[in-house]
């Protein structure tokens, strides 16, 4: 759930941050039960909080017996905990998207049973589960006929909400930012495929934020990484694996973080230039989500596919963390990695400096920022240390 402040209100600052989150951790504390439609009891079983500049992200998790009850139940809940808090009484509620949990997804689908019984795989889960289209399956799965012409009209209609950027940056018509520098194929694209490729990242932020959400919770919960993880991991695995010991709790904290002062950016319009290696993956996987959105509704044709390349190819100051992924530096440590892609001016590009600022000019999230003294994160509540 994406909750605003409003409209005019100056953004909030990190003491007004820290003060917001906890009005709403506080609110959300004494709420243990919602009273749900028809008397129907959900039962609140935890919840996350992430302030940003503009706004909060909510995740709340519940035990309903559906899921249509579960969203009517936590959008009362969260505009009522707005309402009776003065100080956020002004906010807003964006958006409310359900989904269902991943573990008792999981449990479905080994018990189901004949031939409309939920694909196994992960990624035939994740287009049913995060409900692409308003709840709508793909037609494979569904044996149904989509609406790609109202597809399509919605996903443009987000364009838009990526204001940082013009048309140009996707190869069409129109002026670049002002920050990276305008295409120079501008205008081999048409505006309908920088309008869809500009609206496919928007989408895909929604799904980026909420799959970074679940792992996250997955791995504090459990206190594992994801190469040991047993359950199924919805988006970090999808980071280089010669490094998924490494991605635990306090990783996907700082990494989900990152994400969201990403999109902020790109959304408010003060993008001016990827701030470190961790903002590059993230961006990698946005592209992968906004592909993969179009892909599933018949919308990626070459068009399309070229307003994507060539956003790509402006935002990105070199193609360094593709290294990353590259299958020789397995068994390699952080120095002989760093050797091997070759530094650029921009630095090293080892884990322990995802996080690091490319230059002093660069914003990383006070959260996700390495401390002064070079160690990653900050300690923890009762002065324990990272995870």
């Amino acid at each position: 759930m994406d909750t605003r402040i409003a409209n005019g209100t100056s953004e909030m600052d990190e003491l007004h941050r820290v003060g917001a989150g906890a009005l709403l951790e506080d609110g959300f504390d004494s709420v243990e039960e919602i009273e749900g439609p028809d008397g129907m009891e959900v039962k609140v079983l935890d919840t996350f909080v992430g302030v940003y500049p503009g706004g909060a992200l909510l995740k709340v998790f519940v035990d309903a017996p559906a899921l249509e009850f579960a969203e009517e139940a936590v959008r009362e809940l969260v505009e009522e905990l707005l309402d009776r808090t003065e100080l956020l009484a002004d906010w807003t509620v964006e958006r409310c998207q359900v989904e269902l949990q991943p573990d008792l997804a999981k449990e479905s689908l080994d018990a189901a049973d004949g031939p409309d019984a939920p694909p196994d795989d992960v990624e035939s889960r994740r287009a049913r589960l995060m409900g692409l289209a308003g709840g709508a399956a793909s037609a494979q799965e569904t044996g149904t006929t989509i609406d790609s012409d109202a597809i399509r009209s919605k996903i443009r209609s987000m364009a838009p909400r990526l204001a940082a950027f013009g048309s140009g940056m996707f190869g069409g018509p129109g002026p670049g930012p002002e920050g990276p520098p305008e295409s120079d194929d501008s205008g081999t694209t048409t505006e309908g495929d920088a309008e869809l490729a500009a609206g496919a990242l928007i989408w895909g932020m929604d799904v980026l934020l909420d799959e970074l959400f679940q792992d996250a919770y997955a791995l504090d919960r459990d206190g594992t990484n994801v190469a040991e993880c047993d359950r199924p991991m919805w988006l970090l695995d999808e980071l280089p694996p010669r490094y998924a010991l490494q991605y635990d709790a306090r990783f996907a904290r700082r990494f989900l973080v990152t994400a969201i002062a990403l999109t902020t950016r790109l959304t408010e319009g003060s993008f001016q230039q990827l701030s470190c290696v961790a903002e590059e993956l993230t961006l990698r996987l946005l592209l992968r989500e906004a592909a993969a959105t179009l892909d599933t509704f018949g919308l990626l044709d070459e068009g399309v596919s070229s307003a994507l390349g060539c956003f790509a190819d402006l935002v990105y100051e070199d193609m360094d963390h593709e290294w990353l992924y590259d299958e020789a530096m397995d068994g390699m440590d952080e120095s002989d990695t760093d050797t091997a892609i070759g530094i650029t001016p921009m630095g090293p590009m080892g884990i322990a400096t995802w996080f690091t600022p490319f230059d002093k000019d660069r914003y990383i999230h006070p959260y996700a920022a390495d401390e002064p003294d070079g160690s990653e994160g900050s300690e923890g509540p009762e002065g324990e240390g990272t995870d």
